[in-house]
This record gives C-alpha cells, structure tokens and sequence, in this order.
C-alpha cells in the first residue's frame, strides 16, 4: 500500500514537473530562456521514464530514458543553441496571442483533456494511467498551442519536440507498451523535427528573419 502510494505520488510528480514545463515554454518570451526550459523537460520525462520502468518492471523503459536524457535534455537543446548562435536570433519572441491570452488557452486545454480522458477511461485502466495519460494530452495540446501562438520558427520547432513530449509521456504510462513503440514514435516527430529546421534556414535564408507572420505579407495576406 505504501509503495503504490509513492508510485502514484512520484509519477505525479515528474508528470506535473512536465506539464509544467509546458507552460514555461509558453510564458518565456527570450528564445534562450525557452531553450533551458525545453532542457529541464527532456530531464523529467527522462526521470518519468525510468521511474515507469521501475514501477513497471520494465527494464526496457530505461533505455527510453537514457536516450530521452541524451537527447531531449543534451544533444537538442545544444544543437539548438548553437543555431540560435549561428543565426543571431537572440532577441524576445513574438507571440499571436500574448502571453497572457496563451496562458488562459493553456488552461483552457488543460480542463479539455481532463474532461476527455478521464470519463473515456473510467473503469478500463488504473487510477496511474488515468491521470498519467490525462497530463500526457495536456502536454500534447501545449505543444501544439506553442507551435500555434509563437512566430519565431525556432520556437515552434521547440513546440514540436515538446508535443513528442507528450507522446512519449503517453507511451511510458501505459504498462506493456513495447520499447519499439515508443522508439519508433519519438523517431517520426524527431524527424519532422529536422525538416522543420530545413526549413528555418530556408526562411531565414530568403527572407532574413525567423518571424513567420511575414510569410502572410509574402503569400498577399493582410
């Protein structure tokens, strides 16, 4: 009883700290400060994964989180900061619709996974995955809302690889989950992640800005 207790409170935690994470991305403005903020989540969804692979009995879980760590919490943010240097975009990063407006929607999405997740698994999984996977979506919908609210390219990279946060939040909560899933998952948006820095540089290349909202004025919208 005790150690389901502290299962349940210590995923919480790394989840939460998850979550959490989310909504820094959201409320940083400088593109440095949002790149350590991305560092710290890959850190706890490492520590989530292995804890998983603990409660679980799943010694595969933490070869998901060694690679999460090596990744998400080293080898991305670095390569990040190095593009960020490379290209000089230091300054604060625009938002579509302020931070204040984003933060409200992030809430927003929140209560919406709480209320689709739960009632749909209501009797059919453990009160762990439950609340587990609901904090899962709400990462998800963060990430998507970050990519959605911010004009800076480099930024919505980083909303991306947040949501793929989500997905591999998702993948280690649910116990027998194979590691190829969750491996194979967490390829396919790193993926989509490298094209979407092709494509950083095609902007900043030929328009000589990471500001997105110009690609409105270059297509003929207001």
């Amino acid at each position: 009883m005790g150690f389901g207790s502290a299962a349940y409170d210590v995923s919480h935690l790394f989840g939460g700290g998850v979550l959490l994470l989310s909504f820094v991305l959201l409320y940083q403005r400088r593109i440095g400060a949002v790149i350590n903020a991305f560092a710290v989540q890959g850190a706890l969804l490492a520590c989530a994964a292995a804890w998983q692979g603990y409660v679980q009995g799943a010694p595969g879980l933490y070869v998901t989180a060694v690679i999460a760590f090596g990744a998400k919490a080293v080898a991305i943010p670095l390569a990040l900061r190095m593009l960020v240097g490379r290209l000089g975009q230091h300054t604060a990063v625009e938002t579509a619709l302020g931070v204040g407006g984003s933060l409200l929607a992030a809430i927003g999405l929140v209560g919406l996974a709480v209320m689709v997740v739960l009632p749909v698994t209501a009797g059919g999984a453990t009160p762990l995955a439950r609340v587990d996977l609901t904090i899962a979506l709400s990462v998800v919908l963060l990430g998507m809302l970050s990519m959605i609210a911010r004009r800076n390219a480099i930024s919505q990279v980083i909303g991306l690889l947040s949501l793929e946060n989500g997905l591999i939040l998702a993948a280690v909560g649910v116990a027998g989950m194979p590691l190829v899933v969750e491996l194979s998952t967490a390829a396919l948006v790193l993926m989509a992640a490298l094209v979407a820095a092709v494509v950083v540089f095609q902007i900043r290349e030929r328009l000589d800005t990471l500001d997105t909202h110009i690609l409105d004025r270059q297509r003929g919208d207001a």
